[in-house]
């Protein structure tokens, strides 16, 4: 048995659908600005690529548990997004081989410190602040998938009124394709999740709203903020 000298964290897991069992998170990677309105309503070009950003996988936030409003901002953003759990890895991944190292799909929120992002932004500075934070990512419960990616409706309500909605296969790079870039940057592992982009409408909230994200076929996610 190791001797450690302080104990070790707990293992980050989200629960799976249909299953008393977890899928246990080994990383989280982001893709940013992957839907073209949104790319636009960002300030980006629609002829740029996608690319990635991380969050910590003690960031996860399983169904039930809290999403308090975060200190040092004012200015909290929602964004609904499809999360993909893989069961395989590697590196370098063809894109037709990609979809066979996904275990199953999920709802996931990148909760964003817009004001700190920007900042950031500003200065070249990295994100970690603004996107990184404690509680950063709500997620519901993974649902195991075979066959091709989701396609459907992805929308997020605030409080009963949607403020994003949209269809997957509006993603500017599909999932195989994400998968397959992603192992270009990083050797991918069972484990890993990767949260793959938003459609526009992405807007501030404030403590006491209720959040409530859904994908077509997918699943659902409900939390209130703060």
């Amino acid at each position: 048995m190791t001797d450690y000298v302080l104990a070790p964290p707990a293992q980050a897991a989200v629960p799976v659908e249909g299953s008393s069992a977890l899928f246990p998170v080994r990383r989280v990677y982001c893709v940013g600005r992957n839907y073209a309105a949104h790319r636009r309503e960002m300030g980006g070009d629609d002829r740029d690529p996608p690319f990635f950003f991380a969050k910590p996988a003690d960031a996860l936030v399983p169904p039930g548990g809290g999403v308090p409003y975060p200190p040092r901002t004012a200015n909290l953003h929602h964004e609904i997004e499809l999360v993909v759990a893989l069961k395989g890895g590697g590196a370098n991944v063809p894109v037709e081989a990609a979809l066979d190292l996904v275990y199953g799909y999920a709802v996931g929120v990148d909760l964003t410190r817009r004001d700190l992002q920007n900042a950031a932004k500003d200065k070249g500075q990295p994100w970690e602040a603004g996107k990184a934070f404690d509680a950063s990512a709500p997620i519901s419960a993974i649902r195991p998938w075979t066959g091709p990616a989701p396609q459907g409706r992805i929308a997020i309500s605030v409080n009963g009124t949607v403020k994003q909605e949209g269809v997957v296969a509006d993603m500017i790079w599909n999932v195989a394709e994400i998968v397959a870039e992603a192992s270009k940057l990083w050797t991918l592992a069972p484990g890993d999740l990767i949260f793959t982009g938003t459609p526009e409408g992405v807007a501030a909230v404030v403590a006491g709203d209720k959040i409530e994200g859904d994908i077509e076929g997918v699943g659902q996610l409900s939390f209130t903020v703060g």
